[in-house]
């Protein structure tokens, strides 16, 4: 059986807030993306520790009727695939 996914940032991928822009980053080397105030929550949650379903569950709390089961995780495999977390 395999452990459920327990996504982390990649070793070379930082989450900073940007005061002068007001704006959350991921700070990669050679390249920066300006983050929507979702994604850097998602991506803040993300600590190797939670797995999806956690990370589902924490944002829950604050947004009850969001379609988290279902963004969440297609979000997660969009930034996995460009190597943002592992």
């Amino acid at each position: 059986m395999t452990a459920p996914w327990r996504p982390a940032l990649a070793p070379s991928v930082r989450l900073r807030h940007d005061a002068v822009r007001d704006a959350d980053l991921l700070v990669m080397p050679e390249r920066v993306v300006v983050l929507s105030p979702t994604a850097a929550t998602i991506l803040g949650a993300c600590d190797g520790e939670r797995t999806v379903t956690d990370i589902i569950d924490r944002l829950g709390r604050d947004f009850p009727d969001a379609p988290l089961a279902r963004d969440v995780p297609e979000f997660l495999g969009q930034v996995r695939r460009e190597g943002w977390v592992r």
